[in-house]
């Protein structure tokens, strides 16, 4: 028998992920005038919903898009793909775009033009990690200068991660004027004499609310915790550095540019920390 189609949202609707038709002349389309929100879901339950739910709000705000539901609306709409794709481990995609104009035009459109609303979920794997953790490299940060907005013109990411791939690696570490920024799809921790360190907020980094509730729980852990800027020099010399994503969890990085990080093995803090994290999941779910 064959698998249910996987159950989408689409302006108001659920309906098949195979049903969803987008105009071409959409904005996200053309422009990549669109921001997203991922939201991971465990045993059924989402996982920092509000954290999640207040990031797309602010990058609505910041690229001037009416937000299209109240917080209530975007929570029965979650859990309705939640219920209708069978429930487990999911990752949540929700995308906003500003909405189908009538042509072309770099210009906000001039009329009243309904914002475009899309949902679906993936399955979230909840393998094992690699015990050697992973492979990172380093490379420029081409990004535009606003990464603090979750929009969906991904292109330079794309670039980066694949050229991850192709070096036997699982992420790229971001630098921008000798200075870390973040993974191509993750935000960077690193563990400094079991002091916990990420890049503190701007501009050039997304808000990290997988970070945030990481270093709340290393903080009920009993460990220091940081917002300070991250050299080049500071990444390469770490004792432990991490990845943290929303559907990835916390990765430790064991090899970067070839060279070992620490012992070249997860180190201690974050076996203590990812631990504790895995169990404030709902049902303590651990990958």
């Amino acid at each position: 028998m064959a698998p249910p189609l996987p159950i989408a949202w689409f302006n108001g609707s659920f309906m098949p992920l195979a049903d969803v038709r987008v105009s071409p002349l959409d904005r996200a389309f053309l422009f990549g005038d669109a921001v997203y929100e991922v939201i991971p879901v465990y045993g059924g339950e989402p996982f920092l919903l509000d954290p999640h739910l207040d990031r797309l709000e602010r990058s609505l705000g910041e690229v001037r898009i009416g937000n299209p539901h109240s917080r209530a609306e975007w929570v029965a709409l979650i859990r309705g793909l939640v219920q209708r794709n069978g429930g487990g481990n999911l990752a949540v995609y929700l995308q906003v775009s500003r909405g189908a104009d009538t042509g072309r035009d770099h210009f906000f459109p001039a009329g009243h033009v309904r914002p475009t609303v899309f949902g679906m979920v993936t399955p979230i794997s909840m393998q094992q990690p690699d015990p050697q953790g992973i492979r990172a490299i380093t490379r420029p940060d081409q990004r535009w200068g606003r990464c603090d907005i979750k929009s969906t013109a991904l292109l330079a990411n794309v670039l980066a991660r694949e050229e991850a791939r192709e070096a036997g690696a699982g992420e790229v570490l971001l630098v921008r004027n000798g200075q870390l920024t973040e993974g191509s799809a993750s935000s960077v921790i690193i563990v400094e004499a079991g002091v916990l360190v990420r890049r503190p907020a701007g501009p050039e980094v997304l808000p990290g609310t997988t970070t945030d509730a990481v270093f709340t729980i290393a903080r009920q852990c009993g460990l220091t915790c940081r917002d300070e800027p991250i050299s080049v020099e500071r990444l390469q010399s770490a004792d432990e550095i991490w990845i943290a994503a929303a559907t990835r969890s916390i990765a430790p990085v064991t090899m970067l540019d070839g060279r070992p990080v620490g012992s070249g093995r997860p180190g201690p803090v974050w076996l203590k920390v990812s631990a504790a994290f895995d169990a404030s999941k709902p049902g303590g779910a651990s990958p």
